[in-house]
């Protein structure tokens, strides 16, 4: 065991990546619905090897802490400028309401309690459950005025207050919102009759639209047809075909023929015999159905032995942006071509005929690769998969945006910056948003942006942890259990209005209100609570506007409570 002990304190690396591998393994367990999470089990995981006084050098953690900063932003710029100058505007305005609440309430706490910065940052982080305050409220911290004794035991009590008010900050908001939320809105039931009302409406379409755009993830099919119903007594052309079906609200394309033992892709005006055989394709739902006025399935695999494709496009171009998707499935270039999913922020949105696709969505499309290809130029940019990252793009934008960062303005004697974590967070907001309006460059695949983000934060909380963990138990006894209740408060008063206001003021639909305060929160967990409460997952179309903001203000208000307290 001592020699375990003396290769981690020489080789400090290697307890960081002990913290991780086992802070991911508890972060996975769950008791019924109750689970501690990734950061805050790589935290206390990091304490407890933090025990064996261990000792990190500076720069690690603030290199990582960068990379995540960089790619929340590169991840939520599209949306985030996408919603300042469009329909997303009252959200934004929503978003702002909730995140100053969150702000204004944890300072009055913060005053009425006597927190010193260290203990407000902590409360801050832990009940808004925001971990990346953590790391520019201690960038702030360098700069303010104060002995260096004070700001090493500042610095070492904010994991501590983290860990005391971030469990209720995820329980509780998951609480708030998917059950004393409907509660609040009127009960239960009138939510989900609601919700399930404006379903209904957003799902209205054209009269040749798919019916039932709800299920986004009902797969697309392709199955062939021997042609002998008397619908077919008089030779009948594709477009003849198709028009049929669409009247029928089926929208359903003729893939390819069989005419006299010849297999062929369809053209204009090709004629469609009785004996003939062709191939539909779309929708599951649309394709089995009535087969009498066409004729048996066959079962042939030489006719069914064809390239389809299913492709993800961001939606980039200005012929797609801002389009519903109705209108969109109406586009000639569109003509075989079915709409699987849409994700926007990360986030899974329903695929209603009346949501307007945004600039930096990505869109799941299925068909023939000939059709996917024709639709994606006119869509955006391919997203083709690919373990290509464009580190020169990273590297850059991590540089210049710590260089604006750093930039101070002094007020009197007191240094107001951005701090160069702050920096490089609006670096990959500008340059994500520049991404999805120009995909050329500054390729991110997914995969890499989830690496950046879990791996980024996850070692900056891992060191925190461990360079922490000596002072954590002197700590907590300092804090008490005192500070748990304010974190219930801090958490509980800004969703508990938000709703209130939602409501009232910005008149919300409850299922959009109920993801607004979620997306402002930026807690994930509780939206899926929320979704599984009312039994719809249109909150989602109130949480990625308001999760773009959130991700941004909740940070930066990691520098604003320093400079407010101190």
């Amino acid at each position: 065991m001592n020699w375990i002990v003396e290769v981690l304190r020489d080789n400090p690396s290697l307890a960081v990546f002990l913290t991780i591998g086992i802070g991911f393994f508890v972060g996975q367990l769950k008791y019924k619905s109750f689970s501690l999470g990734t950061v805050t089990s790589v935290l206390l995981v990091g304490v407890l090897v933090g025990q064996l006084d261990i000792p990190i050098p500076g720069p690690l953690k603030d290199v990582f802490f960068l990379l995540f900063l960089f790619a929340i932003g590169y991840s939520v710029g599209p949306q985030f400028f996408a919603a300042l100058k469009g329909d997303g505007l009252k959200q934004v305005l929503f978003a702002v309401v909730v995140c100053v609440l969150c702000l204004v309430v944890t300072w009055v706490i913060a005053l009425c309690m006597g927190y010193n910065p260290g203990e407000a940052i902590g409360l801050l982080s832990g009940a808004q459950t925001m971990s990346a305050a953590i790391g520019v409220g201690t960038d702030t911290l360098e700069t303010v005025s104060a002995s260096a004794a004070d700001k090493q035991a500042w610095i070492n009590i904010i994991p501590v207050c983290y860990a005391v008010t971030y469990v209720f900050g995820t329980i509780g908001s998951a609480y708030i919102l998917a059950n004393l939320g409907p509660w609040m809105l009127g009960g239960i039931k009138k939510v989900k009759a609601e919700t399930a009302e404006l379903e209904k409406k957003l799902n209205q379409g054209s009269a040749n639209s798919d019916p039932n755009y709800i299920r986004a993830l009902r797969p697309v099919a392709f199955r062939a047809y021997k042609v002998s119903a008397d619908f077919f007594s008089a030779p009948k052309t594709i477009e003849e075909i198709e028009d049929y079906l669409h009247k029928q609200g089926r929208r359903l394309f003729v893939e390819r023929v069989r005419s006299g033992g010849k297999i062929t892709d369809p053209v204009p005006g090709m004629a469609i015999s009785i004996g003939d055989e062709i191939v539909l394709s779309g929708r599951r739902e649309f394709i089995v159905g009535d087969e009498s006025w066409i004729g048996p399935e066959v079962s042939d695999a030489e006719i069914l032995d064809f390239p389809a494709e299913q492709l993800q496009v961001t939606i980039a171009s200005k012929e797609a942006a801002g389009k519903t998707v109705d209108q969109l499935r109406g586009m000639k270039y569109m003509y075989g071509v079915a709409i699987k999913g849409i994700s926007r922020s990360g986030v899974d949105i329903p695929v209603l005929a009346q949501v307007k696709l945004q600039r930096g969505d990505i869109i799941t499309i299925v068909g023939l690769a000939r059709e996917v290809n024709e639709a994606a130029p006119h869509l955006g940019y391919a997203d083709r998969k690919s373990t290509k990252t464009d580190l020169i793009f990273v590297g850059i934008g991590i540089f210049l945006g710590g260089l604006l960062g750093a930039i101070a303005i002094h007020v009197g004697d007191v240094p107001i910056s951005l701090s160069v974590s702050g920096g490089a967070l609006i670096a990959g907001l500008c340059l994500g948003w520049l991404r999805a309006k120009h995909p050329t460059f500054g390729r991110i695949p997914r995969s890499s942006v989830w690496l950046m983000n879990n791996l980024g934060l996850n070692m900056f909380i891992a060191v925190i942890g461990i360079t922490s963990g000596p002072s954590f138990v002197s700590g907590l006894k300092e804090v008490g259990f005192l500070l748990f209740l304010m974190g219930v408060l801090a958490t509980s008063l800004p969703l508990i209005l938000g709703v209130i206001i939602g409501h009232k003021f910005f008149k919300f639909p409850a299922a959009i209100n109920l993801g607004c305060c979620a997306g402002s929160r930026t807690t994930t967990a509780s939206l899926g609570a929320i979704q599984d409460s009312i039994g719809s997952t249109l909150p989602a179309m109130g949480y990625t506007v308001t999760y773009a903001i959130g991700n941004i203000l909740l940070i930066l208000w990691g520098v604003v409570i320093v400079l407010l307290v101190s």
